[in-house]
């Protein structure tokens, strides 16, 4: 079964025939993570960097955020017993709003992927691929059998 993730939402799957999948990740970013050893996927699709940059969003929407959405969705996974060790996380999308970088003012999708790598580095985990920046958008999905993520971009397949 086909799971759509939106903008600010999260999805959690253990069943093995299930793809899960965002589209239009401009700025946003689509953070997969994978548990190889129970067949376990999760799609993140945040907006913006920071909870604290609004509070009273953050409680009433974690997902929106780098920071309080990974933490959910990781909470998830260890939840169903899964350890640091055996989780693969990826992430796509911190593409630039304007098509030279320089130019975009607020540059909120490379904040996104500076929040991304500072929450990981925290919490003791690694970023295994990604594939970032850029002008325009991407879909992301992930395939619960076997962890594949593939990412649509610019009329281009990726497989990372």
């Amino acid at each position: 079964m086909i799971h759509t993730v939106g903008v600010a939402d999260m999805t959690v799957s253990r069943q093995s025939s299930d793809i899960l999948i965002t589209h239009a990740l401009g700025s946003c970013l689509g953070i997969t993570v994978y548990d190889f050893k129970q067949n376990i996927g999760g799609l993140l699709h945040p907006m913006l960097p920071d909870s604290n940059f609004d509070q009273a969003k953050a409680q009433a929407n974690p997902f929106m955020f780098v920071d309080s959405g990974l933490r959910l969705l990781l909470e998830k996974f260890y939840q169903a017993g899964s350890e640091k060790r055996n989780l693969i996380i990826r992430a796509a999308g911190g593409s630039s709003s304007k098509t030279d970088e320089e130019d975009d003012f607020f540059q909120i999708g490379r904040r996104n992927f500076i929040s991304l790598r500072k929450f990981l580095w925290d919490e003791g985990l690694m970023l295994k691929s990604y594939d970032i920046g850029g002008y325009g958008s991407r879909t992301v999905t992930l395939e619960i059998d076997g962890g594949r993520m593939t990412i649509k971009y610019n009329g281009d397949v990726k497989y990372i």
